[in-house]
């Protein structure tokens, strides 16, 4: 296990137990010496987590210390790095905006030893990235989705046949090239997809579907199944 690693984990076994825990304790429990994890516990007091007890006695996290939201091991912390470089490859302008905020936040408030995962710049999420659609704001979509609202479209199909629909958007699903909205068409009374680089013009409707929402994303689902027992 590496250094960093084991750090998050000794705060964890600290921060779950009910009474001191030993160095040999937490030891047996990372399957590392007993010095490395004095050598462990002295670097976190230094990080300033308040850590406190002794050899011979164990230690104890400080009554009313509230960890930060994020103690992440170094795999997760690559998954994140890496998750965030993959939103920089999406056309939606605003996740992508989010996205680094995100990056500069979790690089303020963890630990030096992960910290510099976020700054190394050693993982990448390559090939170009997707242009924003000019026609259909993605937040725009996203609030939708999370309000539950219908949205109006003029759209073309793939055959260029321009059509004017009312959906209820359950789904923003993000392809190398474009994104493709989810919804349930109320003129297909199905659920459809529509991407994004043909819709004409969409706006909110003052019209909404609350309560539907989850129900009709397992319609989607169940889509899946009736798709692979077909292609089997």
């Amino acid at each position: 296990m590496r250094k960093a690693s084991r750090l998050f984990e000794i705060i964890q076994i600290l921060r779950l137990a009910k009474k001191p825990v030993t160095a040999a304790e937490i030891g047996a429990q990372l399957e590392v010496t007993v010095r490395s994890i004095y050598r462990d516990i002295a670097a976190l007091q230094a990080m300033r987590v308040p850590i406190e007890g002794g050899r011979g006695i164990g230690y104890i996290l400080r009554p009313g210390f509230t960890l930060p939201p994020l103690m992440l091991s170094i795999e997760e912390t690559e998954a994140i790095v890496l998750a965030l470089a993959l939103l920089e490859r999406t056309g939606d302008t605003e996740l992508k905006q989010a996205a680094r905020q995100v990056n500069r936040k979790i690089a303020a408030v963890v630990p030096p030893p992960l910290a510099d995962i976020f700054s190394a710049n050693a993982l990448h999420a390559w090939g170009a990235p997707a242009p924003a659609p000019e026609a259909v704001d993605l937040a725009m979509v996203r609030r939708a989705i999370r309000d539950e609202q219908k949205l109006a479209l003029d759209y073309r199909d793939e055959y260029a046949r321009a059509t004017e629909r009312t959906i209820r958007p359950v789904a923003l699903i993000y392809y190398s090239q474009t994104a493709n909205i989810v919804a349930w068409c109320e003129l297909r009374q199905a659920i459809r997809n529509f991407r994004t680089d043909r819709v004409e013009h969409c706006e909110p409707v003052g019209d909404f579907f609350r309560g539907e929402g989850d129900k009709l994303r397992q319609l989607w689902v169940q889509g899946w199944t009736v798709s692979a027992e077909a292609a089997g």
